[in-house]
């Protein structure tokens, strides 16, 4: 039986992380958007401006018999880097921070604990911003499947190709099998 949760997140340019996570086994559906915001109308350009306060994130469906919240989470903060505050490589902003919004009390334990665990990987301390979730803003369609849809663009080749390659060679057992080749 499916027992199925969701899982708010961002790091960067949503379309890197979608990229990322809608490769992995038991992720059924990324959908890309904004939250931790104050505007209760965010739109593309609102977001980019930095004015609403609101971060690119990714909204995840997944399957908890196939990964775990703690999983996503690990997979999540190795793939982006969270020692950076309101940047990821080119983007600069707070929209572009490093953040986990969480569901319930369950979802906030589990990250205080990955982050706890990982704090040790990384040379620089941690900013990930951890929050409750209050609302998620659906993206406009045309952020939807970014990657997938303009692979062979110059952002997907330089930005998000090394991203999924990475992951490729760190969690290739976690990846969907037909597209862990």
């Amino acid at each position: 039986m499916k027992n199925k949760q969701l899982a708010t997140f961002g790091g960067g340019c949503f379309w890197c992380i979608e990229a990322v996570i809608q490769r992995l086994e038991g992720v059924e559906k990324v959908v890309s958007g904004y939250a931790g915001g104050h505007d209760t109308n965010p739109n593309y350009r609102s977001v980019c401006s930095g004015a609403t306060g609101h971060a690119e994130v990714i909204q995840v469906s997944f399957d908890t018999d196939k990964i775990s919240y703690e999983d996503l989470i690990t997979i999540f903060m190795t793939s982006h880097d969270p020692t950076t505050l309101n940047r990821q490589g080119a983007d600069k902003g707070t929209q572009y921070r490093s953040i986990i919004l969480h569901h319930d009390d369950e979802q906030k334990a589990i990250i205080e604990k990955v982050l706890n665990n990982l704090k040790s990987a990384f040379s620089s301390s941690i900013v990930t911003e951890v929050a409750a979730l209050d609302k998620f803003f659906e993206a406009e369609t045309k952020h939807q499947d970014y990657y997938n849809r303009n692979s062979f663009a110059g952002y997907c080749r330089v930005v998000i190709d090394p991203k999924i390659q990475k992951l490729r060679a760190k969690y290739a057992d976690k990846m969907k099998k037909e597209i862990s080749q």
